[in-house]
């Protein structure tokens, strides 16, 4: 066996699998602090989680600045507070049913395909 043979052997995945990165989910022990802090820190695995966090940070952000010029700062935090959980469920909502409208679209596609039938005993087009 020659050096190329050895080292294109070496650099070969050893299975499909080993490319892609693991992903673990939070592990749950029963107690509900640990499992809010797992949960917590897995939060960016969640579909639509960050960018319907982000969303409504910023909007919160931005209505108790508005607010906070006219009102009581206390007052300008429960705006925060409530444009906040409105605007990120809100956001979060709509993102899950644009996913859900995606896969049944591509269950659609999938089911309306033409089925294929392979011929394994043939050994090409003339026969």
């Amino acid at each position: 066996m020659s050096d190329s043979d050895t080292m294109s052997e070496s650099s070969a995945p050893s299975s499909p699998s080993s490319n892609s990165p693991k992903r673990e989910g939070p592990k749950y022990n029963g107690s509900l602090p640990h499992d809010a802090i797992e949960g917590v820190k897995h939060l960016g695995q969640v579909p639509c989680a960050r960018n319907s966090l982000l969303t409504g940070l910023a909007s919160g952000a931005g209505m108790a600045f508005i607010r906070g010029v006219s009102v009581a700062p206390i007052t300008a935090g429960h705006w925060f507070a409530a444009t906040f959980v409105v605007v990120s469920l809100g956001s979060w909502h709509l993102c899950q049913a644009q996913i859900a409208e995606e896969r049944k679209k591509v269950q659609q596609i999938i089911e309306s395909s033409p089925k294929r039938i392979l011929k394994t005993n043939d050994d090409g087009p003339g026969k």
